[in-house]
């Protein structure tokens, strides 16, 4: 029977891998379904399958011959489950468990939004009855602070800071005040930047609380924003208008550039790969600090070909769910779950990626929402974080 439940494991984590790739494409807006119960299908109908073909131990596996016969194929996907659950899966989680993070992490505080508002915003929408599920932390937002040391960042930006906001996903729930209360959380951080990278909203009739809840934001310098698949969904120049409205600077497919603290910033927008087509930056001044908003962390190759300095992303929101030890597992990205969330050291590009704000389902364990303090340090000036990093 071990050998029958590593097969099963095995199996699981390859339709996982197989739904998370096929989730990263940039498909049609119900295609997710179709994903959703296509895999479901399969994990399901693997274990009496296996059990009716080969029985319920798996000690008198047939040897894998060139043949490939139905029944020799079928020998080799089930060697294939085996490996995939006894070696392959244990191996990539100690992997992820000995992985370094490349960033200075203050301690995040929590903020219970229920609690202050003396209820659960729970809204309106269909899923709400999701956020009533018990030990749901959807309403409990970590306001976290990271310290990134950067190889190229100017002299004069040590210090410089960038609130990193994404998925906010207005769809009504969870409700407006839950948003109204967490931006004016940010807003007393008071950072120099502001960085929202996509998913802003998931209907036409709630982009119109964009300008009451992101209004309440404060920065000192400059903020940015792009759009996300679901926002692609929508009407995105209607989208757009209404963030430029709050004084936003909107990329899109594109960079800007601008100066901050007397030196030049290039600000990259990559709305890819759903809106197109990829930013050109043939005539990108190379010299300079790159800083790339890409609501998907899959865009890191063409951040890392293009000499991206840091790139935000979000999207696949830490996959709202994680179990202990083995943390994420619907990931919604061709790399799987390799870049769920925190910070990547994919040099030249260091890469954060934030687990959100909200989701399309209000299901959030061991993986609670997330909003960002980015503190920008330059290498050269910050002796003390080297030793402590």
């Amino acid at each position: 029977m071990l050998l029958f439940a590593g097969a099963c494991l095995g199996h699981l984590v390859l339709m996982i891998v197989s739904h998370n790739w096929w989730y990263g494409l940039p498909l049609p807006r119900h295609a997710g379904t179709i994903i959703h119960f296509g895999h479901a299908l399969l994990i399901g109908a693997f274990p009496p399958a296996l059990g009716w073909a080969f029985g319920w131990d798996l000690h008198d596996l047939p040897e894998v011959s060139p043949e490939f016969t139905g029944t020799q194929l079928a020998t080799l996907y089930v060697r294939v489950c085996l490996a995939v659950g006894f070696i392959a899966l244990p191996l990539n989680t100690v992997a992820r468990l000995l992985r370094r993070d490349p960033s200075l992490v203050k301690q995040g505080r929590i903020l219970d939004v229920a609690k202050h508002l003396g209820r659960r915003p729970l809204g309106d929408s269909r899923k709400r009855l999701l956020a009533r599920l018990p030990g749901n932390e959807v309403f409990q937002v970590e306001l976290v602070e990271r310290t990134l040391r950067l190889p190229r960042l100017p002299a004069a930006w040590d210090g410089l800071t960038i609130l990193h906001l994404s998925d906010l996903h207005f769809l009504g729930t969870p409700a407006r005040d839950y948003f109204q209360f967490v931006m004016d959380r940010c807003a007393e951080w008071q950072p120099d930047l502001v960085a929202l990278t996509g998913d802003i909203a998931d209907s036409s009739q709630h982009v119109r609380w964009i300008v009451p809840v992101l209004g309440r934001l404060r920065w000192r310098i400059a903020a940015f924003a792009i759009l996300g698949n679901h926002d692609h969904w929508l009407e995105t120049s209607y989208i757009r208008r209404r963030l430029r409205r709050l004084g936003m600077i909107v990329p899109q497919n594109s960079w800007h550039q601008m100066e901050v603290r007397g030196e030049p910033l290039i600000v990259i927008g990559h709305e890819g790969p759903w809106l197109k087509p990829p930013p050109d930056l043939s005539d990108c001044p190379p010299e300079r600090f790159r800083l790339c908003l890409s609501h998907t962390p899959d865009n890191i190759r063409w951040a890392r070909r293009t000499g991206i300095d840091l790139m935000l992303s979000g999207h696949v929101h830490g996959g709202q769910v994680r179990f202990p030890l083995f943390g994420s597992v619907l990931v919604p990205s061709r790399y799987g779950r390799r870049y769920d969330c925190g910070v990547f050291d994919e040099a030249p590009t260091l890469l954060h990626v934030s687990r959100g704000l909200s989701g399309d389902y209000p299901l959030r364990y061991l993986c609670r929402p997330e909003v960002t303090l980015l503190t920008l340090r330059c290498v050269a000036l910050s002796p003390i974080m080297r030793n402590t990093t």
